[in-house]
C-alpha cells in the first residue's frame, strides 16, 4: 500500500478529485479528436430506434459521460436540429454506455495506473501534433482515473473500521431509502454517476454497506446524473425540456421498476461473480440492458406523453419561415422563397459579426451562450433551405439548377462564417478572459477598426446578393480589409520588436483574430465574382 502520509479523508477527497479529472481529461480530448463529428452524427440519424441506441451506446462510450450526451441533446433541441422522437432512443443508449467506465473500475487496474500515465505523458512531452497530443491525453485521463479509483479503495479501507462510521453505516442497512438519497444527491453534487459508483464498490469490496446498499447507490446514481441535463433544459425551449424530462422520467421509471426486486437481482448477479465491486458494476450493467429491452417497445408511446407534458410553445419554437417541401407551386416562387429564407439567415450572421467583438471587452457568458444559440439557428436553416434547394433542384431545368446552385454556396459560406465566431472566436475571447490578458490599446484599437470594417464588407455583401451591382463595391471593399489585416499584423510585430507587454502577452490571439475577421470578410464575398467573371477569384 502507498505510504501518503496524509489522513484517509484527504486521500478520499483527492481519489476523488483525480477520477474526476482524469475522465474530463480523457473526454475532453476524445471530444477533440472526434471534432464536430459528433453533431453531425446527431444530425443524421436515421429513424431506426435501434440504430439511435446504438449511437447513444457509441457515443457516451466514448465521450465517458451520459450527462454529456443528453445536454448535447438538449442543445440540439433548443435550436430546432432535433426532435424528441429522434433521440429517445440515443436516451436508452446512453444508459448503456455510461457503464463501460464502472466496468473498467470493478478491475484492480490500480497497478496500472502509473505507468500508463507516465507513458502517456511521455508521449504527450514528444508529440508535436494536436492528434497525438490528444490521443496522449487520452490515456493519461485513463491513467488518472485507476489512481483516483485506487486511492478511494484505500481510504474506504479505514473508513470501514471507524466506530462512528460503523454505526453510519449500520443506519444505512436499516433504512435503505437513505442510501438511494444520498448517492442521488452525491451523483448531482459530482455530475458523474461513475464515481458516486466507484465508491459504492470500494464500500461493498471492505463490507462497510451490503451488496443491497451497493444496488440502491447504483439505482440512486442512474437518477442522479439525469440532473446535468435538467439543469442544462432550465432555459431552452420545449424540445430541450422534453429530451431532458425523458432522460430522467426513462431513468427513475426503471428504478421503481427494479427496487422491489432486488434482492432477487442480487441472487442473479451472485451466481456469475462473487466479488463485491463486480457484482456491483455487472449490476450496473445489467440494470441498463434490461431497462432498454423494457422500454424499447414503447419509445413512441413515452415519447408523446412526454409531448403532451411540454408542449410546443409558440414564442419559443424556432423555425423556417418561408420554405417547406410543399410550397414551390412554381420555379420563381420557390426560388423567391428560398431568397428570403437565405436572407433571414444573413441578418442572423451578420448580427453575430457585430456582437463577436464585444466578446473581448468583458466576460459575459450570456453574450456566448446567445451566440451559440445564433449559431445553432444557422446550422437549423441553412440545412433546411438547403434541403428545400435540392429537392427542387431535381426537378427543375439547368438554368435554374444553377441559380439553385449558387444560392447553395452562399448559405454554406454564411454557415461556415457563422462556425468561424462560434468555434475558433468565442474560443479565443474565452482564452484571453481565462488567462485575464488584456490587448494594448492601441492594438485594441486596430482590432475594433478592422471589426467594423469587416461589418461594412458584411453589409454590402449581404445587399450585393440580391443587388449584383454592388458585387464590385464588395470586392474591393473585401481587398482593403485584407490589406488591412497586413498592415495591422505589421504594427503589431513592430510593438512586439518594441518589447510592449500587452502586445506580447495576447499575441497568438491577436494575430488569430485578425486572420478570422479576414476569412470571415472573404467567405461572405465568395459569391460576389460569380457575377464578375473578370476578376479573378482571391484564395
Amino acid at each position: 500500500m502507498i505510504d501518503l502520509g496524509n489522513s484517509h479523508f484527504i486521500i478520499l477527497i483527492s481519489g476523488v478529485a483525480i477520477f474526476l479529472y482524469g475522465m474530463s481529461m480523457s473526454s475532453q480530448s476524445l471530444e477533440k479528436l472526434m471534432a464536430n463529428k459528433v453533431t453531425g452524427l446527431m444530425h443524421k440519424l436515421s429513424e431506426s430506434q435501434f440504430l439511435s441506441i446504438v449511437v447513444g451506446i457509441s457515443l457516451t462510450t466514448l465521450l465517458q459521460s451520459s450527462g454529456a450526451v443528453t445536454s448535447m441533446l438538449v442543445g440540439l433541441g433548443s435550436a430546432g436540429v432535433i426532435t424528441l422522437r429522434q433521440v429517445m432512443g440515443v436516451i436508452i443508449g446512453t444508459a448503456i454506455g455510461a457503464t463501460l467506465s464502472v466496468r473498467l473500475s470493478s478491475r484492480d487496474l490500480g497497478q496500472y495506473a502509473l505507468p500508463l500515465f507516465s507513458i502517456a505523458f511521455a508521449f504527450y512531452f514528444r508529440a508535436k501534433k494536436p492528434l497525438f497530443k490528444n490521443i496522449s491525453m487520452v490515456f493519461m485521463g485513463f491513467g488518472m482515473l485507476f489512481l483516483g479509483l485506487k486511492f478511494i479503495n484505500i481510504s474506504a479501507h479505514h473508513f470501514a473500521e471507524i466506530d462512528l462510521l460503523k454505526d453510519f453505516f449500520q443506519t444505512l442497512r436499516d433504512n435503505p431509502g437513505y442510501s438511494l438519497i444520498i448517492s442521488m444527491v452525491f451523483c448531482m453534487f459530482v455530475q458523474s454517476s461513475a464515481v458516486t459508483i466507484g465508491i459504492a464498490m470500494s464500500l461493498a469490496s471492505v463490507n462497510a454497506i451490503s451488496l443491497y446498499d451497493a444496488l440502491l447507490w447504483v439505482y440512486g446514481a442512474n437518477i442522479g446524473t439525469t440532473s446535468t441535463a435538467l439543469i442544462a433544459a432550465a432555459g431552452s425551449n420545449h424540445i430541450g425540456k422534453q429530451v431532458a424530462w425523458a432522460h430522467f422520467f426513462y431513468k427513475a421509471l426503471s428504478v421503481l421498476i427494479f427496487y422491489p426486486f432486488t434482492s432477487l437481482f442480487i441472487e442473479l448477479l451472485s451466481s456469475f461473480d462473487i466479488t463485491a465491486s463486480r457484482i456491483t458494476a455487472n449490476g450496473h450493467l445489467l440494470f441498463n440492458l434490461i431497462s432498454a429491452v423494457l422500454f424499447f417497445p414503447f419509445i413512441n408511446k413515452a415519447a408523446t406523453v412526454i409531448e403532451r407534458m411540454f408542449p410546443r410553445n409558440p414564442d419559443d419554437t424556432f423555425g423556417t419561415e418561408f420554405v417547406n417541401l410543399n410550397n414551390y407551386q412554381s420555379s420563381a416562387l420557390a426560388i423567391s422563397y428560398a431568397h428570403r429564407e437565405i436572407m433571414r439567415t444573413a441578418d442572423i450572421v451578420r448580427g453575430m459579426i457585430e456582437d463577436s467583438i464585444k466578446l473581448f471587452e468583458s466576460a459575459d457568458p450570456g453574450l456566448i451562450q446567445s451566440i451559440k444559440d445564433r449559431d445553432n439557428k444557422v446550422d437549423f436553416l441553412y440545412r433546411e433551405t438547403k434541403m428545400f434547394l435540392l429537392d427542387h433542384a431535381n426537378k427543375s431545368s439547368t438554368v435554374v439548377h444553377q441559380n439553385i446552385m449558387n444560392m447553395i454556396m452562399f448559405i454554406s459560406d454564411l454557415e461556415r462564417a457563422a462556425d468561424a465566431i462560434d468555434i475558433n472566436i468565442i474560443t479565443l475571447a474565452i482564452k484571453k478572459n481565462a488567462l485575464h490578458l488584456e490587448f494594448s490599446d492601441e492594438g485594441f484599437a486596430e482590432i475594433k477598426a478592422l471589426h467594423s470594417q469587416v461589418c461594412m464588407v458584411s453589409q454590402l455583401a449581404i445587399n450585393a446578393y440580391q443587388t449584383k451591382e454592388l458585387c464590385v463595391d464588395a470586392i474591393q471593399l473585401k481587398r482593403e480589409v485584407a490589406k488591412l489585416e497586413i498592415s495591422l499584423r505589421e504594427n503589431h510585430i513592430g510593438r512586439l520588436n518594441r518589447g510592449l507587454r500587452d502586445s506580447i502577452n495576447t499575441s497568438s490571439i491577436h494575430l488569430d483574430l485578425l486572420s478570422e475577421y479576414r476569412r470571415i470578410a472573404s467567405l461572405l464575398c465568395n459569391h460576389t465574382y460569380s457575377t464578375q467573371k473578370t476578376i479573378p477569384k482571391e484564395v
